[in-house]
């Protein structure tokens, strides 16, 4: 099973999910991000606006908006396996 860190810098996460294709649309106590889809339906999630965000909240925000395990640890270490 692909590791995810246990507490990860907010400026980390938000750059992981945009390399996802998600983009921030509000920010305050929880920062909102939204990721428009091939299909025209649009897709959100969203994390605290925490100095460091816990692995187990952003999996499960992230889980929930469609994306695996495997491509948030992809995105959180900035590898692309595509080629």
């Amino acid at each position: 099973m692909t590791r995810i860190p246990r507490d990860i810098p907010l400026g980390r996460v938000l750059k992981a999910l945009q390399s996802l294709g998600f983009h921030v649309v509000r920010s305050g106590n929880q920062i909102v991000l939204v990721r428009d889809e091939p299909d025209g339906t649009v897709t959100g999630l969203a994390i605290p606006s925490h100095r460091r965000v816990k692995g187990v909240t952003l999996l499960s925000a992230v889980t929930r908006a469609g994306v695996t395990r495997e491509e948030l640890a992809k995105a959180l270490t900035g590898r692309n396996d595509d080629g």
